[in-house]
């Protein structure tokens, strides 16, 4: 009866340490190697959160219309490693993003470099690169 206990709770351990796994999604599942886009515009929220941070820009369109769009950056561990801080994006701050689009067409992107302001030019960590 111990022996079976002991089993079980193994099994279940194995179980509950592969949800993480599970929950995160690769980069081709999401998004479109194929499909890239710059995107200039104003940044209206940042959230610096596990596993990702995300950042979402007012962007106008060719049409004139603004659309709002979300870019995925890489974890917030792996930012600070190529030099970003929490504060490295505000709401307000004028960015030039180039980004993979997501495969359902919605207004989201895997961010690959943002340009600042100031010109300079930030890697976002993204699950593309072989690096991360």
């Amino acid at each position: 009866m111990k022996k079976r206990w002991i089993i079980g709770v193994i099994l279940v351990g194995m179980a509950v340490a592969e949800l993480p796994l599970a929950a995160h999604h690769a980069f081709d599942a999401e998004y479109d190697r194929q499909k890239q886009r710059d995107f200039k515009g104003m940044v209206t929220k940042v959230e610096w959160t596990n596993p990702h941070a995300k950042f979402y820009v007012d962007v106008k369109e060719t049409s004139g219309k603004v659309t709002n769009w979300e870019f995925e950056l890489g974890s917030p561990n792996g930012l600070m490693r190529q030099g970003w801080s929490r504060y490295s994006l505000k709401k307000g701050d004028q960015v030039i993003v180039h980004a993979n689009l997501a495969k359902d067409g919605s207004n989201l992107a895997n961010a690959r470099t943002v340009i600042l302001a100031d010109g300079h030019k930030m890697f976002a960590g993204s699950s593309a690169d072989s690096s991360f």
